[in-house]
C-alpha cells in the first residue's frame, strides 16, 4: 500500500476546494438565469392579459373624454371615472406604465406615427397621442399611437 505525503494530501485538498468552488458558482449562476427567466415569463404572461384588456380600457378613456358637459357631475358619470381610475391602479400595480407622448421626442421603439406634420424644426416631437401605449419595463405591452411634426426641442 502506498504512502501519501503530506504535500499529496494539501494539494488533493486544493483540487477539491477549487472543484466545490466551482460548483457553488455554477449553482448561483443557474439560480440566477433561473430567477431571470421566471421574471421574463411572468411579465410575457401579464403583457399577454394586459393586451386582452386594452380595447376595453381604451374605450372607458373614449367614452370619458366625451362625457357631454351637462352630465359631467352626473353619479353615473363619476362612477365610470372611478372604474376607470381602478383600471389604472390595477395596470399599475402589475407594473405597466403608460408610455409617455405629447411634447416627446418620436421614438419608434415606443410610439407610431399614423401622421406627419410639417414643421420649421429638426426634430420628429410628437404633438398628438391617438392612443395610449403602455410598456412593463423595458418591454412595449403596446407601442402609442401618435401624431408627429418636426420642431423645436
Amino acid at each position: 500500500m502506498k504512502k501519501t505525503t503530506i504535500k499529496e494530501l494539501e494539494q488533493k485538498i486544493a483540487e477539491l476546494t477549487e472543484a466545490l468552488q466551482r460548483e457553488r458558482a455554477d449553482s448561483i449562476n443557474l439560480r440566477r438565469r433561473t430567477d431571470e427567466e421566471r421574471s421574463q415569463l411572468a411579465n410575457f404572461y401579464k403583457a399577454t392579459v394586459v393586451r386582452e384588456f386594452l380595447p376595453a380600457i381604451d374605450d372607458l378613456e373614449r367614452a370619458l373624454n366625451h362625457t357631454p358637459k351637462d352630465l359631467a357631475s352626473h353619479n353615473y358619470v363619476k362612477g365610470i371615472q372611478v372604474l376607470a381610475k381602478k383600471f389604472e391602479n390595477l395596470l399599475t400595480s402589475l407594473g405597466v406604465k403608460r408610455i409617455k407622448t405629447v411634447g416627446q421626442h418620436f421614438n419608434p421603439h415606443l410610439h407610431e406615427a399614423v401622421h406627419m406634420e410639417d414643421g420649421d424644426g429638426k426634430h420628429e416631437v410628437i404633438s398628438e397621442e391617438l392612443q395610449a401605449g403602455y410598456k412593463i419595463g423595458d418591454e412595449v405591452v403596446r407601442p402609442a399611437m401618435v401624431k408627429v411634426k418636426r420642431g423645436k426641442k
